[in-house]
């Protein structure tokens, strides 16, 4: 019989650095350090316009995503999305220069 271990260390996810990042993948967890690192690579690839896709849901999501973003020193400002690319069930980031 074989059982599941929680201890063992996931693989690592590769992520394509395309400025478009969707959350629905990951665990909330890793939002504290997926967010970060995947800016700051949008910023060293000059991408300065990011697009997360969080989700509509309960809305518990883009709160934690927006708590993140507000205290990033990498991001100018972020809003909800328009209605051609997410509406509220996406955030867009812009990066500082």
């Amino acid at each position: 019989m074989m059982t599941e271990n929680n201890d063992e260390p996931e693989d690592p996810v590769i992520l394509e650095i395309d400025g478009e990042l969707d959350l629905h993948t990951f665990s909330p967890r890793d939002l504290k350090t997926l967010i970060p690192d995947y800016l700051a690579e949008c910023r060293k690839k000059g991408i300065r316009e990011v697009r997360i896709v969080h989700g509509k849901g309960t809305g518990s999501l883009r709160r934690s995503v927006h708590s993140l973003l507000e205290s990033n020193p990498l991001v100018r400002h972020y809003r909800l999305a328009g209605n051609d690319s997410g509406s509220w069930g996406a955030t867009i980031v812009i990066l500082a220069d």
